[in-house]
């Protein structure tokens, strides 16, 4: 799986209520969140970036509460993945829940900036700085994780496995 977008920079403990406010949980779709995505420390951020876009933050990207609208509403938004020096634990598996690929790589967290352009293969773990030309670590996402987010998310490979 390759992915490549332009990269966003955000800053360590994104927590999700800046990914997602509070005063959108009643929705509940990634249609319906992705247009608020962000807004809690970048407002109009959905509107600013284009379809396949990537996140790039430090540590402990997604720290707060367990809600699955976050890593659900950056989906919704068109960003392709996220990667970041480091993930919450419960973040993390919810973004690989509802197909979201998320890559953590203390390298690219801190040397990646603004505006760059970012090329990432999930399978042999590769974040590549196309802007400057430089390429950092990640570890490889296991065939099985890849076939979940192909699949649209663990409920979708379940489905598609009856």
């Amino acid at each position: 799986m390759i992915i490549k977008g332009r990269a966003w920079k955000f800053r360590d403990d994104v927590n999700t209520d800046e990914i997602i406010p509070a005063k959108f949980l009643a929705l509940t779709t990634a249609g319906e969140l992705g247009p608020h995505c962000m807004e809690g420390i970048e407002p109009g951020f959905s509107k600013k970036m284009a379809k396949g876009d990537i996140i790039v933050a430090g540590k402990n990207f997604g720290c707060g509460s367990s809600r699955e609208h976050a890593p659900l509403s950056l989906k919704g938004c068109g960003v392709s993945c996220v990667i970041a020096e480091s993930f919450a634990r419960i973040f993390f598996r919810n973004s690989i829940n509802i197909g979201l690929p998320i890559f953590e790589s203390a390298q690219a967290g801190k040397a990646i900036e603004n505006g760059d352009e970012i090329e990432v293969d999930a399978s042999k773990g590769e974040i590549r700085n196309l802007t400057k030309n430089k390429t950092y670590k990640s570890k490889p996402m296991p065939g099985f994780m890849e076939e979940l987010i192909s699949a649209g998310g663990l409920m979708k490979w379940v489905a598609k496995k009856k």
